[in-house]
C-alpha cells in the first residue's frame, strides 16, 4: 500500500510516520508540508524528505492512503479532497472541526466505499484492551456510570501556535474529549444517546482570552449510563507521569473497573470481595495502521464506522459547549 504524507504541523504524526516506516506493508510515497517552519522542524525531528509537488497532484496518482497531519482548521477539507479522488484516510484527531465537514466526509466515504481511520491509541493501551476482555466477557454486568479525566499541560509557548488562531483549534472537547468519547464507545459498544451538559471557558491561556482551555461534559449514552468527564488544559507538566492522566473508572453491575494511562493493568473492585483484583494489560500487537490495512484488504467497516461515530459524538459535545 503507497501512503501519502500530507501536513506535519503536530507532533502527533511522528507517531503514525514511525509506524509507516517500520510496517512491511506499506510504501510512504511522498511527505508534504507548505509550512516552512513545519518542514524544518519534521526534517530535524525525524529525517523527512519533502517532496515538492502539491497535495492536488499527488492526488492524482497511484497513491492508496492519504495520512493526514495538519492544522485541526485545515484538516477537514484536506480529507475531503481525499476522499473525492479515491484515497483511503488515515489522520490525527481530530478528523475535521465543522459539522458540515464530518457530513460530507460520512457522505463520501459511503458513496466510494473508503475506509476512514484515526490515530485513537487509547483503544491499544494495554490496560484498554484487557478491559475490552472484560466487558465482552459480561463478568461486570452492565456498564451504567463512566467518569474520566483527561487533563493536559497547555505548555503555551511550545505548543504549535496555530493552536490560538481563531477557527484553527475547534474546541477544546473536540480535541481531548474526542479520546475519551471513542474509548466509552470502544469498550461499551454505546454512543452517545444525548448530551446533558457541556462547558468551555477560558482559565489559564490568559494571553489568548478567546481560547476556551476548560472543558468539561456530562452526556447519557444508549443504555442510560451517565457519562461525567473533565479534558481541560488545566495540567502542570507532571500531569503525564500521574494516574490522574487519562484515567477512566467504569461503575457496573457487579462492581467498578478502574485504569489509567500510566499504568499496563487494570483493577476491579468486585461486590462482595474485599480486596480489589488486578487483571493485567494485554499488549496489542497491532496499531491503528494495521487496523485500517486489515479493513482495506478485507472490505470491513467497522473501523470507519467507529471513527465516524466518534468524530459526530465529538463534534456534537463542542457544539453544545458554544
Amino acid at each position: 500500500m503507497k501512503i501519502l504524507f500530507y501536513g506535519f504541523r503536530h507532533s502527533h504524526i511522528d507517531g503514525l510516520f514511525s509506524r509507516a516506516q517500520n510496517n512491511a506493508r506499506v510504501e510512504i510515497a511522498a511527505c508534504l508540508e507548505e509550512n516552512e517552519e513545519a518542514r524544518k522542524s519534521a526534517e530535524e525531528r525525524l529525517g523527512v524528505k519533502f517532496d515538492n509537488q502539491s497535495y492536488g497532484e499527488w492526488l492524482k496518482t497511484d497513491v492508496d492512503v492519504v495520512a493526514i497531519g495538519g492544522r485541526y482548521g485545515d484538516r477537514g477539507n484536506a480529507i475531503i479532497e481525499a476522499l473525492k479522488a479515491g484515497k483511503h484516510v488515515i489522520a490525527d484527531k481530530p478528523i475535521c472541526t465543522k459539522m458540515e465537514e464530518y457530513e460530507e466526509i460520512a457522505r463520501l466515504v459511503k458513496e466510494k466505499n473508503l475506509k476512514l481511520a484515526c490515530m485513537f491509541d487509547l483503544r491499544y493501551m494495554p490496560a484498554a484492551r484487557a478491559a475490552k476482555t472484560l466487558f465482552d466477557g459480561g463478568e461486570m454486568g452492565e456498564v451504567r456510570n463512566v467518569s474520566f479525566t483527561g487533563q493536559h499541560y497547555l505548555n503555551y509557548g511550545n505548543r504549535p501556535m496555530w493552536y490560538f488562531e481563531k477557527g484553527m483549534h475547534g474546541g477544546t472537547l473536540n480535541d481531548l474529549a474526542i479520546h475519551g468519547v471513542d474509548l466509552i464507545t470502544h469498550l461499551t459498544g454505546f454512543c452517545m444517546k444525548e448530551v446533558n451538559a457541556a462547558r468551555c471557558w477560558n482559565a489559564y491561556a490568559t494571553k489568548e482570552p478567546h481560547f476556551k482551555d476548560c472543558a468539561t461534559y456530562m452526556a447519557t449514552l444508549e443504555n442510560e449510563a451517565g457519562v461525567l468527564a473533565d479534558v481541560s488544559y488545566s495540567a502542570p507538566p507532571l500531569v503525564y507521569g500521574t494516574d490522574i492522566y487519562w484515567n477512566f473508572k467504569f461503575w457496573c453491575d457487579k462492581g467498578l473497573v478502574t485504569f489509567n494511562f500510566k499504568e499496563p493493568n487494570v483493577k476491579i473492585y468486585k461486590l462482595g470481595e474485599t480486596e480489589p483484583k488486578i487483571l493485567e494489560g494485554v499488549v496489542d500487537e497491532k496499531n491503528y495502521l494495521d487496523d485500517l490495512l486489515d479493513e482495506m484488504e478485507q472490505d470491513g467497516n467497522s473501523m470507519t464506522e467507529s471513527v465516524l461515530c466518534t468524530t459526530y459524538q465529538a463534534l456534537l459535545l463542542q457544539s453544545k459547549a458554544q
